[in-house]
């Protein structure tokens, strides 16, 4: 049983259906039923035309649990319609569910839990267990999003902006448990490319695999984590890079330039580098420009004041970290690695200390308590 094929004609089948006159939540259903059935059926006796299997099965629950509810007795002139077995439409409904999951009525998360059910075909209990949540839990929250598009009409333009930013929070979320969200969200985004040529789409999944390929090198065997500049760069993946840089270059060539671009020339211009000492921060500096004019983020702003920094010197990065609020995730730690750059350790020490209580996550609090030891070690008793 190929379960890659199944997961990959999902999203098509869900469309169909969709497109037939099914509500989201109940065709999702429809679907996962004969997914099921797919897997107990097709090792014995697989069939010639496994879509047109798979949409037939699932109208075919469809219409089942349609004519069983009765407050849904209204749509059973649907069963007038139902097709007869055969070859099935080849257009391709994945964009059109990617634009529904990533509504903007969803909340980010709930967005994010949606396009990993709907579009990448996960189970409940994976996406339960990689965001280490109770299933229960995990469903509800499927069920309410899966209810807030049901009205939505599919045919509906949708925002690729939307789109890209839910697939960016998946490529985020990293990995845990048996389901690894990275390299999930490239899977999703190269099946988005696939369907719409946008400069923007381009540039995510470039940036998704230029990062991606450091992957091996963030973290030691102890599972600390390695800064960028320690990194072994000899475990970087250089296929992934290649290829990331060879998508950039063809989507900032359209002249079309948007922050995703932006973020992977960054790094790029990091995997570039063939030591950390090579690096040009100075080009570094020039795309944080362009991304600041594009998003006028203030986290943006912040690691500018890094490459500043680098490029111009400490004191010159702290100028510019000056001139953003000191509440900003992350802020502390900037500061103290500025100053410990600009030969000030007391207070580098005592700003990274600040940071560690601040941390988002237990990696990020264990490298910055070691960075504030490390300092008071070295400091006269």
């Amino acid at each position: 049983m190929n379960e890659a094929l199944l997961r990959s004609l999902t999203p098509s089948v869900l469309g169909i259906l969709v497109r037939r006159g099914a509500d989201f939540a109940a065709a999702e259903d429809a679907v996962q039923d004969a997914l099921v059935e797919a897997l107990r059926v097709w090792p014995a006796d697989p069939p010639r035309d496994a879509k047109g299997w798979l949409v037939t099965v699932a109208w075919r629950r469809f219409l089942d649990a349609t004519r069983a509810d009765a407050a849904r007795r209204r749509r059973e002139d649907l069963a007038e319609e139902q097709p007869e077995p055969g070859p099935v439409s080849g257009v391709d409904d994945t964009l059109q569910l990617y634009f529904l999951c990533a509504h903007p009525s969803l909340t980010p998360s709930s967005a994010v839990a949606l396009t990993l059910r709907a579009v990448g075909g996960l189970t409940t209990r994976q996406i339960a267990q990689a965001y280490l949540v109770p299933e229960a839990t995990m469903a509800q929250r499927i069920s309410r999003a899966k209810r807030t598009v049901s009205a939505v009409r599919f045919d509906r333009p949708g925002d690729v902006a939307t789109v890209l930013r839910v697939l960016y929070l998946v490529f985020n979320e990293g990995y845990s448990g048996d389901v690894d969200l990275a390299a999930e969200a490239i899977r999703l985004t190269r099946q988005l490319a696939a369907v719409i040529d946008h400069p923007e789409v381009a540039g995510l999944l470039a940036l998704m695999l230029l990062h991606h390929a450091r992957r091996a090198a963030r973290t030691a065997p102890d599972g600390s984590l390695v800064p960028l500049a320690e990194q072994d760069r000899g475990r970087w993946d250089t296929t992934a890079i290649a290829e990331g840089v060879r998508i950039l270059q063809a989507a900032l060539a359209r002249d079309r330039l948007g922050e995703f671009q932006a973020q992977a020339a960054i790094a790029a211009l990091h995997a570039d580098a063939p030591t950390a000492g090579e690096t040009d921060w100075v080009q570094i500096v020039e795309w944080y420009d362009e991304l600041a004019r594009l998003t006028d983020s203030p986290v943006v702003r912040l690691n500018r004041a890094v490459a500043v920094g680098e490029a111009d010197g400490p004191r010159a990065g702290l100028a510019a970290l000056a001139e953003l609020d000191d509440s900003l995730p992350r802020h502390a730690a900037v500061a103290a690695y500025l100053h410990e750059r600009d030969g000030d350790p007391a207070t580098a020490a005592r700003l990274y200390a600040e940071a560690a209580g601040k941390a988002a996550n237990l990696a990020e609090r264990d490298y910055l308590t070691r960075q504030a030891a490390r300092l008071n070690a070295g400091r006269p008793g």
